[in-house]
């Protein structure tokens, strides 16, 4: 099968369980579905990992993935935050820079 091609839960289950259980090479398995060797080994690790939660399918990431994108996000959003706030001070320290006080009319 090419990139992109899609393999339900149940059936990578069933190839992880022709490599496991059954006792084929990655390699024959490999050739009988049309992907390759390191594939395979990336589904039987998937499981070995994840178990029962393995194969979450598109856009559905492991609850411990998905908190690191979140955390990844607001971090992104916080150094953003603060480099406006830094290019909104009117002045510095370290140049002496100072901001007028406002005298009114």
């Amino acid at each position: 099968m090419g990139k992109g091609s899609k393999f339900t839960d149940d059936y990578k289950r069933e190839i992880v369980r022709l490599v496991t259980e059954l006792g084929k090479l990655p390699a024959e398995v490999a050739a009988d579905i049309g992907v390759t060797t390191r594939t395979i080994k990336k589904l039987i690790k998937e499981l070995e990992i994840h178990g029962d939660d393995a194969f979450p399918g598109r856009d559905n990431l492991h609850a411990a993935d998905e908190e690191i994108r979140k955390q990844k996000r607001r971090i992104k959003d916080l150094e953003e935050e603060n480099s406006i706030l830094k290019k909104l001070s009117p002045s510095s320290p370290k140049t002496g820079d100072k901001v007028p006080a406002y005298q009114g009319p």
